[in-house]
């Protein structure tokens, strides 16, 4: 009888810390989630500017020259580019 108890405590002793660990996951794994990528999406931020939601153009010659007709002509129209 002694082993049996034995071998059922580490059945619920493995069993508590298996859930608590589904449970920590669960509260942790969103939180450290959007801390780590709201950190690298500002870092590597590459789309032309904007400022209180209005696009602003990058009229770089060196961002000029590799954009196509149709991107320059949204943002002279001062819509968001969706064209490459």
């Amino acid at each position: 009888m002694n082993g049996m108890r034995r071998v059922l405590l580490s059945v619920a002793l493995g069993g508590s810390l298996l859930t608590g660990g589904v449970i920590g996951a669960t509260i942790a794994g969103p939180v450290l989630a959007s801390a780590a990528s709201s950190s690298t999406a500002a870092s590597t931020s590459a789309s032309p500017s904007t400022s209180s939601g209005k696009f602003v153009p990058n009229e770089d010659a060196t961002h000029e020259a590799g954009e196509s007709a149709a991107r320059e002509a949204q943002e002279d129209a001062g819509q968001f580019p969706t064209v490459p």
